[in-house]
C-alpha cells in the first residue's frame, strides 16, 4: 500500500538525503516537508500524512511540541524521530518501543524502520499501542514548555507563555487572554498548569489558569477568596474559588 508520508527538519541536506534514500521505497509517497515547528504544524493538519519523519531539534517548535500542538480533530501519523541526541537520551525511546532514527541516517535503520511502519499501519490495535507509547514519551518530555501554539481562524501563531494573561475555558475550547486578543489551544487545562506553573502560573479554579506576573490587584470576594485583576485595558476581572483562595495564600505570603 501507499504510506502518504511527511518530512519535518530544519536542515535541507537532511531532507534531500532522507528523501533520496526514501526513492527505494515505492510504498512511501512524500506528500510534503517542513523546515520549522510552525510549518510542520500547518502542513501535517491540511496533509493529514499516515507517517512523519519528524527531527526533534527545530526551530520554533521541537518535534514533542509539534506533536502535542497537532489538532485533536485529525489523527495522530505514526512518527519516526530522527535526532541526533547522543546515546544515554535514546532510552525513553527504547523504553517505549518508539521508532527512531539516527543521524546521520543508515540505510540499513531506514529499512528497519520503513517496514515497521507498513506493519504498524496495517494493524489498528498495533497503532493505538504506538499511539500510547508516544503519549506516555510526551508526558514524561521534562522539556519546560517554552512556547505556546495559539489558533486564530485559519492561522497558528507562536506566544511567549509571559504574554498570556490567562486560559479559560469557553464551551469546551480552552482559549487564552493576551494584552489585545484572544486564541484558542489545543492543550488542556491540567497540561497548561503542570508546565507553566514554574513560569508563575496559578489554577484560579477548574476552568482559569491565571498568568499571576500579568495580575495588577488583588481584591479580597465577600465570600473569603479573592479576584484578581489583571493588567489589561479592559482590568479583567478573574475570581478565584474559596478552595484556591487558601492556595493563593500560600503562593503569594501575606495576602
Amino acid at each position: 500500500m501507499q504510506i502518504r508520508s511527511f518530512l519535518a527538519d530544519d536542515e535541507q541536506a537532511a531532507r534531500l538525503r532522507l528523501r533520496r534514500l526514501l526513492e527505494a521505497y515505492p510504498q512511501i509517497q512524500i506528500v510534503g516537508e517542513a523546515t520549522n515547528g510552525i510549518e510542520a504544524v500547518e502542513a501535517i493538519e491540511r496533509l493529514q500524512p499516515q507517517l512523519i519523519f519528524l527531527d526533534i531539534q527545530m526551530p520554533g517548535l521541537n518535534g514533542f511540541e509539534i506533536l502535542r500542538a497537532l489538532s485533536k480533530d485529525i489523527a495522530r501519523p505514526l512518527t519516526i524521530f530522527v535526532t541526533g541526541f547522543h546515546e544515554h537520551a535514546l532510552e525513553a525511546f527504547r523504553a517505549r518501543a518508539i521508532a527512531y532514527l539516527l543521524k546521520p541516517i543508515e540505510e540499513e535503520h531506514l529499512r528497519e524502520m520503513v517496514e515497521r511502519a507498513g506493519h504498524l499501519l496495517a494493524s489498528i490495535s498495533s497503532l493505538e499501542e504506538e499511539d500510547r507509547n508516544v503519549n506516555r514519551l510526551l508526558g514524561d518530555d521534562p522539556t519546560p514548555m517554552e512556547q505556546i501554539v495559539a489558533r486564530k481562524a485559519n492561522r497558528v501563531f507562536l506566544l511567549d507563555p509571559t504574554e498570556a494573561l490567562f486560559f479559560y475555558m469557553d464551551a469546551g475550547i480552552v482559549r487564552v487572554r493576551v494584552e489585545n486578543d484572544t486564541y484558542w489551544v489545543n492543550y488542556q487545562l491540567g497540561e497548561l498548569d503542570q508546565a507553566l506553573e514554574s513560569r508563575g502560573f496559578f489554577r484560579a479554579r477548574r476552568s482559569s489558569l491565571v498568568n499571576l506576573k500579568r495580575v495588577k490587584e488583588i481584591r479580597s470576594d465577600p465570600r473569603g477568596s479573592f479576584v484578581l485583576v489583571m493588567c489589561d485595558a479592559k482590568h479583567t476581572e478573574v475570581e478565584v474559588s474559596e478552595r484556591q483562595g487558601r492556595a493563593l495564600r500560600t503562593r503569594i505570603p501575606g495576602l
